[in-house]
């Protein structure tokens, strides 16, 4: 297939397309405080990258998919870890029981790593992995994997997740204390900043905050909030703002609402802009530049008319180009009931790729500047999101506001309104409480093959008896040590997964130094 173009120059009719449409009101696409986009030329210089998450089962599962993917025109990967690997427990634990390989793939050893990518070129891939209380492990392994394989680490790409405030604020896999989870994180910042250069080594995400209920307003205002955060540890680690600003990534939710999501994401943008050019001081563009991944909303999908999710897929999918999105993932329409089949996975990304191709929404930078109605609904959450972030400071900070409840508390609220809404049929959701149908047909659904679990126990059996036990225990030992020090934990950890040692391991033996957070209720 010849190469395809970014963008087209005109439309099916003939009519010329200009590169930006512009009235001299306000900044262009590229020019702070880049309400209007990161790049001059958005997407006619380079599409966002189509990055389709996935995994489940094993590693060899995992790989097969991911290869598939490729194979479709995805652009670049994202990892999907099963509960216990995002918890810290090997596959052999009693904790992990019932849930190998269920909502991702199991990674217990570097050997599930090196499988996980097998045939596939680190060094030519961007590769982002949703995993946060062990991102340091995972990190590592796939930097040792990527030694294996000859990669040039100063160009190897892409992105963990790696962002614990939202952890205990929505989601709740975090394992470490708070202030014990910012050094790990902050150690991740200076050894990325020195290994591996073009690594994200955070997403910080309002992804899962939207999912837990918060409105557009409340997901802009505490993922900066984290975001702010997580600058000012880095600083007080003796970090310089342009050293790490330029490698933090953003994640958001594409929810239903095209103009409002539009707005969302460029006050994001605004706000973060400002702040690190007015309060940090920061002096290099690309600290002030938001690159953020956006996915389709999952909280949106409905498992009565299923089908009726790949209209809302589409549109989620267009809001996030609208609103100048550097990555993409697409859900499939059959996940409010399973993982996702490969047929659906494949329309998901088909649906990335007609926008890409099809719709226009690529061939003309920020084509939805100067709308009359976007450009009020950002004016207005822009209003909104700042009054929250001056709550933030009022009460301490987002740490002692996640710590008094406050944040989880406004979103339950906010959930409790939108739930309250749909029961009333204030808000509809078609096919839920609108236009519902009696008998329905079920699509086809991912199964996954519980004898799996077995496979992936009988490896780690098998890798530990292999493995030479003093090495192992040496290792464990370098970083306890470390761990109780103010060194940075991350050479250790390469180590230790070099060495042999687990996930599960490494993770008991960080837990012996730094204990582990216990949730506070806000009911």
């Amino acid at each position: 297939m010849k190469d395809l173009k970014n963008a087209n120059e005109q439309t099916p009719s003939g009519l010329s397309i200009d590169p930006v449409y512009d009235e001299k009101r306000e900044a262009l696409p590229g020019e702070y405080p880049y309400l209007r986009g990161i790049h001059k030329n958005m997407y006619r210089g380079r599409l966002w990258t189509m990055r389709q998450y996935a995994g489940f089962g094993t590693a060899e599962e995992s790989n097969k998919r991911y290869r598939y993917l490729l194979s479709q025109g995805t652009t670049g990967l994202s990892v999907a870890f099963d509960l216990p690997t995002q918890m810290g427990y090997d596959s052999d634990h009693a904790m992990a029981k019932g849930e190998i390989g269920r909502v991702g793939v199991a990674i217990d050893t570097i050997d599930d790593m090196r499988i996980l990518f097998h045939k596939i070129n680190l060094s030519s891939i961007s590769t982002s992995m949703t995993i946060n209380s062990t991102a340091s492990i995972l990190l590592a392994l796939y930097i040792a994997v990527a030694q294996e394989q000859k990669a040039d680490l100063s160009s190897l790409s892409g992105t963990v997740q790696n962002d614990l405030l939202k952890e205990y604020i929505a989601r709740g896999t975090y394992i470490f204390p708070p202030k014990e989870s910012l050094r790990v994180i902050t150690d991740m910042f200076s050894y990325c900043k020195s290994h591996v250069p073009k690594w994200n080594p955070i997403s910080i995400s309002g992804y899962h905050i939207r999912e837990a209920g918060s409105t557009a307003a409340q997901e802009i205002a505490f993922t900066l909030a984290n975001g702010f955060t997580y600058v000012d540890a880095a600083l007080k680690a003796g970090l310089s703002i342009d050293e790490f600003a330029p490698r933090l990534s953003f994640f958001f939710n594409a929810h239903n609402h095209i103009f409002e999501e539009t707005a969302k994401f460029r006050v994001a943008r605004k706000i973060w802009a400002e702040r690190l050019k007015n309060h940090y001081q920061a002096k290099s563009d690309s600290s002030l530049k938001l690159r953020f991944h956006a996915q389709t909303a999952g909280s949106m999908l409905t498992a009565q008319q299923p089908e009726n999710n790949i209209v809302r897929v589409g549109l989620q999918a267009l809001a996030a180009i609208l609103g100048g999105a550097q990555s993409l993932h697409t859900n499939g329409f059959d996940e409010a009931l399973s993982l996702p089949t490969e047929d659906s996975a494949k329309l998901a990304l088909r649906t990335q790729q007609i926008i890409a191709y099809e719709s226009g929404a690529a061939d003309t930078a920020d084509p939805l500047g100067g709308s009359y109605f976007v450009n009020d609904l950002s004016k207005r959450l822009e209003e909104v999101a700042m009054e929250y972030l001056s709550e933030i400071e009022r009460r301490g900070g987002m740490i002692a506001c996640i710590e008094s409840g406050y944040i989880q508390k406004e979103i339950q609220e906010a959930a409790y309104k939108t739930q309250l809404a749909m029961d009333q049929g204030d808000q509809i959701q078609v096919g839920v409480n609108a236009f519902q149908e009696s008998i329905s047909k079920d699509p086809v659904l991912m199964k996954i093959d519980t004898s799996l679990q077995k496979k992936q126990l009988s490896r780690v059996s098998q890798f530990k008896k292999k493995r030479n036990q003093k090495e192992v225990e040496q290792a464990l030992l370098n970083l306890k040590n470390t761990a109780s020090s103010s060194n940075n934990l991350m050479p250790v950890i390469l180590e230790a997964v070099k060495k042999n040692c687990t996930l599960g391991e490494i993770t008991q033996s960080l837990k012996t130094v730094f204990g582990t957070h216990k949730e506070i209720l806000t009911i």
